[in-house]
């Protein structure tokens, strides 16, 4: 998994990085641990167990779209795809994702990685920003529901067959 860091790199440098290069609104805090976490709204959040989640990025790439960025939480197992802020405020959205097994993460905190993390047991990157590239959550959500699409087609297959 790629990640934007230097050995040399601080909880700041990492942050100023997300900021002016990514145009994330990344702050380290509490400075004292130098956790560094981006307030959602201007930024949104689609989280998922990972299994999903590599699903839905070889969806998005089969389909000619960008599927970055993207972060892995190993120790939940889940992605967090980073979109626009496009997807509606729509209760019946959020229930069909919610039986995906999808949360949209609308406001509040979303840890990012950083340095000095203990590998495989805090946040990394899928697919790290490179700019201030992000999806359209209409995309990412298109994709949840192509592999869900095609999940449901196996299944009715493999019960006609049984």
């Amino acid at each position: 998994m790629d990640s934007p860091k230097q050995p040399e790199d601080t909880p700041l440098s990492v942050c100023h990085f997300y900021r002016q290069v990514c145009d994330l609104p990344a702050e380290v805090d509490p400075a004292h641990l130098g956790r560094i976490t981006l307030r959602a709204g201007r930024v949104c959040g689609l989280m998922m167990p990972a299994f999903i989640g590599s699903e839905v990025k070889a969806w998005m790439q089969r389909h000619g779209h960008q599927a970055e960025p993207v972060l892995t939480h190993p120790r939940s197992q889940r992605w967090t795809f980073l979109t626009g802020p496009d997807l509606p405020e729509d209760i019946r959205l959020f229930a069909e994702m919610s039986r995906l097994s999808v949360s949209i993460v609308r406001a509040g905190d979303i840890a990012l990685p950083g340095p000095g993390q203990r590998p495989g047991l805090f946040r990394a990157w899928v697919q790290p920003p490179h700019d201030a590239y992000r999806p359209p959550g209409r995309i990412v959500i298109e994709a949840i529901r192509g592999c869900a699409r095609q999940h449901a087609r196996h299944r009715r297959r493999v019960v006609a067959y049984a």
